[in-house]
């Protein structure tokens, strides 16, 4: 199975992202949780000990080099549009409890800092990897809209799900990210509320979207908000309304899917 998460910023697209990774890894699956959000904290969230001291593929300029033949801050160089990139998941992921992590990062990128030519090169090779060879349950946990999947990285999605609050930003949000994944042909794009207190925020969500389907709605649960803070792990958090939602939220995936066929 390999799933996208994507929504606005704040909506809880990283909680979604661990929860799910822990429930599929809890029943013996192979999980790789890929953070492609620069600002996200998954490693943080499903609890990697250190998670600060994770090194981000695009932070690992010698690697790059060695696969692609160039050094990420070369500037017209030639560099191998085909690097490998088969192994990385077990040269470069640290485990923890069952569960993988990709950090990609990108969020220390600076203005005038050379071509990034070979760091894209060979993420996207790795994603395309990930999402059309490797048979784990891979979970991505992405930035605002679809941007990073290219036209054929998209195909190997099962799903994109759209994580989506009560409120507008969130859902005009969601309808463009819908727009967007039409244009890369995503057959499946399927919102999950979150942060939903009364029958009044799903009725407004469901309305807003337009037709978009409503796979899931996980309940408010200001104790996840603390786990983004280190207070509070998502295993811990996982645990009473939200691991239930989210639990029912899984089993209609492998359902959808036919992951269970």
């Amino acid at each position: 199975m390999k799933l996208a998460v994507t929504g606005k910023g704040g909506v809880g697209k990283t909680t979604l992202s661990a929860g799910l990774s822990v429930l599929f890894s809890g029943q013996g699956a192979r999980v790789i949780a890929v953070d492609a959000d620069p600002d996200s904290n998954l490693a943080a969230t499903l609890g990697f000990p250190k998670p600060d001291g994770i090194i981000p593929l695009i932070d690992r300029k010698d690697l790059i080099a060695e696969r692609t033949g160039a050094r990420p801050d070369s500037s017209g160089a030639y560099f191998s549009l085909n690097p490998r990139v088969d192994d990385i998941p077990e040269y470069c992921c640290p485990e923890h409890r069952g569960i993988r992590l990709l950090a990609v990062g990108g969020g220390s990128r600076k203005g005038g800092s050379g071509c990034f030519c070979p760091e894209n090169t060979f993420l996207r090779s790795l994603l395309a990897h990930l999402l059309l060879e490797r048979e784990d349950v891979v979970i991505l946990d992405m930035e605002a809209g679809v941007e990073s999947l290219t036209r054929g990285t998209a195909q190997g999605v099962d799903a994109l799900l759209v994580v989506v609050e009560p409120g507008q930003r969130s859902l005009e949000t969601a309808q463009r990210i819908r727009r967007l994944a039409a244009d890369l042909d995503i057959a499946r794009v399927w919102a999950v509320a979150n942060k939903v207190r009364a029958e009044e925020d799903r009725h407004f969500i469901a309305q807003g979207l337009g037709g978009m389907e409503v796979v899931g709605f996980l309940p408010f649960r200001p104790e996840v908000l603390k786990s983004g803070m280190g207070h509070v792990g998502v295993r811990e958090g996982l645990d009473g309304p939200l691991g239930e939602e989210l639990s029912k939220l899984q089993v209609r995936l492998e359902k959808e899917l036919s992951l269970t066929a």
